[in-house]
C-alpha cells in the first residue's frame, strides 16, 4: 500500500517538477500559458542591432548611422540607426540568426517607391540555397495596393496599422539558421524601419517550415481559372491566402468556386466551395449595393481570420473600376496534405437571364503553409 502510495505521489510531482526545470520552450503562446516560465531566450534584429546579440543594441555612433544628422547634439544611443536605406536593384539582409529557434513576430514599414511590389522579401530556413518566402513586401503583408491603399487589418496572423505599420504573427521556426533579405528591384531607393522579434529555444521535432509564394496574372486569359498556387510537394498543412483583385467591369466579380486539389486529385478536387465571397467568409457580394455614381460599394471588415477591403482610385478610372483585397487565415481549419497540393479559384460574375460570365480581371495572391524540408523550388 506504501509503494502504490509512493507511486501515485510521484506521478503527481513529476509534472509539477518538470514545469520547475523550464521544460517549456516559450512557443505555442496563447492566453492559456502565459504564465509559464521557459528557458528560451528573447532577441530582436533590427538596424540598432543587426546582430541581436545580447547588450548590442543601440550602439552606432554619428559616423555611421542613418539618421545621424538628427541626432547630432544627442549622440550615440540616442536613435542614431533606426533605418536602412536600399537603392535601387540592390539587396540587403534584414536578419542572420546562427542557432535554433523561432522567428514570433516582424513589424516594418517602409518609405520611397509607392509600389511595394518594387521590394521582395525572403526567407531562408538553416542552409537551404533557394527560398522558402519569397513574396513582394505588401502583398505579404495583404497590402498589394501600395500607397496610398494599405488598409487597416486587424487578424491573428497579420495586423496592419495606421498608415503602414505592417506587422506579422506567423510563428516561424528554425533549427540551424535564418536569412531574411529584402530586395529592391525599383529604381528608386527604399527606405525602411524594421524589427524581427525571435526566441532562440529548442525546436520540437514535429515543427515543419513556414513558406509563402506569390503568384499574379494580368487579365486572366477567357475561360481559365486562377491558380493560386502549385507545385506545393511534401507533406504539410495550407495556413492562409491573399488575394487582390483589379475589376474592370462593372457589376458583380465573386462568384467563383476556390478548389483544393489535394494529393494527387486530378480533375476534381478534394474541397471545393461555393464561392469566391463564401470562401473568404462573406456572403451575399459582402452587401453590394450602388452609390450615386453608379459605383459599386460593400462592406468591408476585419477579424482574426478573415476581411475583406477595397479601394478606388477616382482620379485613374480607366485602370481598375475597383481595387479588392481579401484574406483568410486557415488558424483553426488548417488543410492538411501528405503529397502535394494546389488551389485554384473561378473569376465569375454575372450576365443577362442569371448565367455566370468569366471576368478577365487582374489577379494576384500569396500562399502561407508548413511543410517538411526540401521544397519544390518557386
Amino acid at each position: 500500500m506504501k509503494l502504490l502510495l509512493s507511486v501515485f505521489l510521484l506521478i503527481l510531482v513529476l509534472p509539477v517538477a518538470a514545469q520547475q526545470a523550464g521544460n517549456f520552450n516559450g512557443m505555442d503562446l496563447n492566453m492559456g500559458n502565459l504564465y509559464r516560465l521557459s528557458n528560451a531566450e528573447s532577441r530582436s534584429i533590427s538596424p540598432e542591432n543587426f546582430t541581436g546579440e545580447k547588450g548590442k543594441g543601440g550602439m552606432a555612433t554619428l559616423e555611421e548611422g542613418s539618421a545621424a544628422k538628427a541626432a547630432r547634439e544627442l549622440g550615440q544611443g540616442w536613435k542614431v540607426n533606426p533605418y536602412i536605406n536600399i537603392k535601387g536593384g540592390e539587396t540587403f539582409v534584414l536578419a542572420e540568426i546562427e542557432g535554433e529557434g523561432v522567428i514570433q513576430h516582424i513589424w516594418m514599414t517602409p518609405s520611397g517607391s509607392s509600389d511595394y511590389r518594387a521590394n521582395i522579401i525572403r526567407f531562408y530556413w538553416d542552409d537551404e540555397e533557394t527560398p522558402s518566402v519569397e513574396v513582394p513586401l505588401g502583398d505579404f503583408f495583404a497590402s498589394g495596393w501600395g500607397r496610398p491603399y494599405e488598409p487597416q487589418i486587424n487578424s491573428l496572423a497579420i495586423c496592419i496599422n495606421p498608415r503602414s505599420g505592417f506587422n506579422c504573427y506567423w510563428q516561424m521556426p528554425f533549427r540551424k539558421k535564418c536569412k531574411i533579405t529584402m530586395e529592391n528591384v525599383d529604381d528608386k531607393g527604399l527606405t525602411l524601419y524594421y524589427q524581427v522579434d525571435y526566441a532562440l529555444t529548442d525546436v520540437p521535432d514535429d515543427a515543419a517550415y513556414f513558406h509563402a509564394q506569390f503568384r499574379k496574372v494580368d487579365a486572366l486569359p477567357d475561360g481559365e481559372v486562377f491558380t493560386i498556387v502549385d507545385g506545393i510537394k511534401g507533406a504539410g498543412h495550407y495556413v492562409g491566402t491573399y488575394l487582390a483583385r483589379g475589376t474592370f467591369a462593372k457589376g458583380w466579380w465573386g462568384e467563383g468556386e476556390v478548389k483544393f486539389f489535394i494529393d494527387g486529385d486530378d480533375e476534381f478536387s478534394t474541397i471545393c466551395g461555393t464561392g469566391e465571397e463564401d470562401y473568404f467568409c462573406g456572403s451575399y457580394g459582402y452587401a453590394q449595393r450602388d452609390d450615386e455614381d453608379g459605383y459599386e460599394i460593400f462592406t468591408p471588415f476585419s477579424n482574426p481570420y478573415t476581411g475583406f477591403h477595397y479601394f478606388r482610385d477616382l482620379e485613374n478610372r480607366e485602370k481598375y473600376r475597383t481595387m479588392i483585397g481579401q484574406y483568410r487565415w486557415h488558424i483553426l481549419d488548417p488543410v492538411r496534405f501528405k503529397k502535394d497540393l494546389k488551389i485554384t479559384v473561378q473569376s465569375l460574375g454575372w450576365q443577362s437571364e442569371g448565367r455566370y460570365k468569366h471576368l478577365e480581371d487582374d489577379l494576384s495572391a500569396v500562399s502561407y503553409w508548413y511543410q517538411n524540408e526540401p521544397h519544390q523550388t518557386f
